[in-house]
Order: C-alpha cells, then structure tokens, then sequence
C-alpha cells in the first residue's frame, strides 16, 4: 500500500508539474518554488496520515461502487477546473498577463498551507472520506462529529476552497483565478446535494445537522 501511495502521489506531482512547466518554460521562479512547497506538503500529509490514519489512503484510492450518477459528473468538472487553474497560471507566466504584488503572493502559500492542514486534520478523524459522494452501508459509515466536523459538516470542502483559492496568488497568476471560481462553485454546489444526500440516507445525520448548523464556513452557511 505505501508503495502504491508513494506512486500515485509522484505521478500527481509530475503531471502539475508538467503542465506547468511545458508552457512556462524550467526557469520559471514562482513555478519552482510552488513545486517545492506542494511538494513538501504532499510528503508532510502522506506520513502523517500513515501514522493517523492509514485506511484513508484504501478509501481515496478509487472511485468506489454506487457513486452517485450526478457527482461523477461534478468531479471531472472539478478535476478539469483543477489542473486548468495550473495551465492559466503557466500561460500567465509565459506571456506576462498578471503582475501579482509579492505580499498577494505570500497570502496564496498561507492560504492553501491553512487549506491543506485543515484536509489534513478531516482525514485523520473521518475514515469515510471518499473521494465521491455515496452511503459506505458495506463499511458501516456512521455521523462523525470530532475535530473539524464539530465546526462545520464539510471541513473537507472548505479546506479544498482555501487550498485552490491560494494557488493563483501563490503562482502569480490574477487569470488562474477564473478556473478557481469554477472550482469553487462547483464545490459549493456539491456541498448542497451531498448535504441533502447524507440527511436522507445516513442514519444520524440530520440530529447532527442540527447541532452543527453550518455547512461550510462558519457563521455564514
């Protein structure tokens, strides 16, 4: 499994990579430090999770049986929103559309670093974070209530929203900024139906809906 975990990571990294780099070119300063960070935060993440919480990396490994019809739609919007936000930044580089303030540039790497611990911390608690939204009735998924999840029911979506807000800023980049928007409302849209999904069909859920009241960012919805 560790190796298995080590192989889909490097090849991760090497398609964002590629796909920044190829159009920017290999001397592209923003790109290689980016690089270096997510880097270090991928490696930070997968030897913590493997002390915390080694199931997580069985249960993101796939798309599992009885996905939801709709979400498989969402997440390739999400996937391609995703790397697109990396490919407009490259471009951005290249051709010198953005001139992106050093002090915006540090907020980017604060933003996505908080966006990332936060993910972090949701895996260690919730064993049932699927990559795509269905009731595990095989794995006897139940409410989780610790960490995070006291806060908000989706802490995984609000630190996915953070991690991909800051990416723009960090490379650079005010046009990447529009495939993160679509990141983003894809994301809320998601939250909603996944919500609706889990008050239906999880046993529990809705008794902790009503203890924890926000969905996604606290105070506000």
């Amino acid at each position: 499994m560790l190796g298995r975990v080590a192989l889909r990571g490097g090849v991760f990294f090497l398609i964002q990579a590629a796909i920044l780099f190829l159009p920017a070119g290999f001397g592209w300063r923003n790109g290689q430090v980016f690089c270096l960070v997510f880097l270090g935060l991928m490696i930070f993440a997968a030897v913590h999770l493997w002390r915390r919480n080694p199931d997580i990396f069985v249960a993101r490994s796939r798309i599992h049986k009885g996905t939801k019809s709709w979400d498989k739609g969402l997440l390739a919007l999400l996937l391609a929103s995703f790397f697109s936000v990396f490919a407009v930044a490259a471009f951005d580089a290249r051709y010198g559309w953005s001139s992106v303030p050093v002090w915006l540039i540090v907020l980017g790497y604060v933003l996505l670093s908080l966006g990332h611990l936060m993910s972090i911390r949701a895996y260690v608690v919730n064993k049932f974070a699927e990559p795509s939204v269905r009731i595990q009735s095989e794995r006897g998924q139940k409410v989780v209530d610790a960490g995070p999840y006291a806060i908000v029911r989706h802490p995984l979506y609000l630190g996915s929203l953070l991690f991909v807000g800051g990416i723009p800023l960090a490379l650079g980049s005010f046009r990447a900024l529009l495939p993160a928007g679509v990141w983003a409302v894809t994301t809320v849209v998601r939250t909603a139906l996944e919500d609706r999904v889990l008050r239906s069909e999880l046993e529990g859920y809705k008794d902790y809906a009503s203890r924890v009241r926000y969905r996604l960012i606290p105070g506000l919805w």
